[in-house]
């Protein structure tokens, strides 16, 4: 069960840096993302960037756990942070349930509860 969660988290997180990257160049507008509630190009340049930060690590540490990067980190450090990510995702989850945004309702809420169950799969079988 954990390569499925790990084949989808990677490729639900690579599509994701896609789309941040969209943003931050961007060639998608922010007033779909992060509630509708950015205001300048300030503000969407500082939470892109962290965004594609913690999504890269994100998929870095599936890639470790998936034995497709060759590094190693304790097991205890690898679950621990899956279940950060598992909270993360289910806290994103309700912010796009809450948005403005009808994108973020219809489009990410949905992939966000995805990422959120991949990510609790992997946090109870590390």
């Amino acid at each position: 069960m954990t390569m499925p969660a790990q084949f989808g988290l990677i490729s639900i997180l690579s599509v994701l840096l896609i789309f941040h990257l969209l943003v931050l160049s961007k060639m998608i507008p922010y007033t779909f993302i992060w509630g509708g509630r950015l205001k300048s190009d300030k503000e969407m340049y500082r939470f892109e960037l962290s965004s594609i930060l913690i999504n890269s690590f994100f998929l870095f540490i599936i890639l470790v756990q998936a034995n497709i990067l060759a590094i190693f980190l304790p097991k205890m450090i690898l679950t621990a942070i899956f279940w950060v990510m598992t909270a993360l995702f289910a806290f994103n989850t309700l912010g796009n349930i809450a948005s403005k945004s009808k994108l973020e309702q219809r489009i990410f809420a949905p992939i966000t509860i995805i990422l959120t169950v991949l990510s609790l799969i992997l946090a109870l079988k590390s």
